[in-house]
């Protein structure tokens, strides 16, 4: 049956892709934070070998396509995922499904990144479901400063962080110091008898605190960092880093302010990161840290 551009773009809007043969679709499925039961997952298989073409494809934000759907099994689609919880979508010019990295379960993780990807889930993704912006608007969380995620490549990332702090009464001055040899950024040295950390080039990865024997490095400070700006593609943007360590509640926070901010001042078809280099970035930070965007929001969703 020949499809309509009418029908194709309302469907796509309910997270069914065009395939290249242009008779097919593949169906985008939501995650929360990027975690699946095998329940869903057993759903998923019986809906790629009932509807599609077999095929489960990951994409490059770490949702799922199953491709090979033809347009009249589409809501039927729609039910039998359903049936498990899951939903499709994922398109258009509003809040984008979060990304997240593990995290919550990695050696490495300073954040519980799943939990913190099912608020924004639910806070942004679904809060703001039906508030259409001037372009897309990602969203990514990592857990440290390895960045697996991109957090700085997305319109607004988290990086979890865990600031160090020499306690110069537990130090033992070590001929071969634990801290030193294990720091990935070389900011840990001994000098003076004494580790020193060089703030320039440390990046709060946390490793550290983990390493001396006898304690000598603390947690100074626990938190985020946050990257708004970030875009890939075509223009590439690296996030700009806000100043300061957040903790969570505080990141949300702005994180609801950024899109606030973007839906008030972002130009159509303009991404985040270009409406920041226009207004400047100083006045950005200004308006997220200290701005009255949560007490007009109100006022700026009801902007057309």
């Amino acid at each position: 049956m020949a499809i309509s551009a009418a029908d194709r773009k309302r469907v796509k809007s309910q997270g069914f892709l065009s395939n290249r043969d242009g008779e097919h679709f593949s169906v985008r499925i939501i995650t929360e934070n990027g975690v699946l039961s095998a329940s869903q997952l057993k759903n998923l298989s019986e809906v790629a070998e009932r509807f599609g073409n077999g095929n489960i494809s990951f994409t490059s934000r770490m949702t799922l396509e199953l491709p090979g759907i033809s347009f009249e099994n589409i809501e039927a689609v729609k039910e039998y995922v359903a049936k498990d919880g899951m939903v499709t979508g994922g398109t258009g010019a509003k809040v984008r499904p979060v990304v997240s990295c593990k995290g919550s379960v990695c050696t490495f993780g300073l954040l519980d990144t799943q939990a913190i990807a099912t608020q924004i889930h639910k806070r942004f993704f679904e809060g703001y479901g039906n508030v259409t912006l001037p372009h897309k608007f990602k969203i990514a969380v990592g857990g440290c400063p390895n960045n697996c995620v991109k957090p700085d490549l997305n319109d607004f990332g988290i990086t979890g962080q865990n600031r160090p702090v020499l306690n110069t009464e537990a130090c033992r001055g070590c001929k071969k110091c634990l801290v030193e040899s294990s720091c990935p950024m070389q900011a840990a040295h001994f000098e003076e008898g004494t580790c020193q950390i060089n703030r320039e080039l440390c990046n709060n990865c946390g490793i550290c605190q983990r390493k001396c024997p006898f304690g000598a490095i603390e947690t100074h400070t626990s938190g985020c960092r946050i990257y708004i700006g970030g875009r890939w593609g075509k223009q590439i943007r690296h996030g700009s880093m806000l100043k300061g360590i957040f903790s969570v509640e505080e990141a949300l926070d702005i994180l609801e302010k950024s899109i606030l901010l973007f839906k008030e001042k972002g130009q159509p078809h303009e991404r985040f990161g270009s409406m920041i280099d226009r207004i400047g970035l100083d006045k950005v930070e200004q308006e997220l840290l200290e701005g009255d965007l949560l007490q007009r929001k109100q006022q700026i969703l009801e902007k057309a």
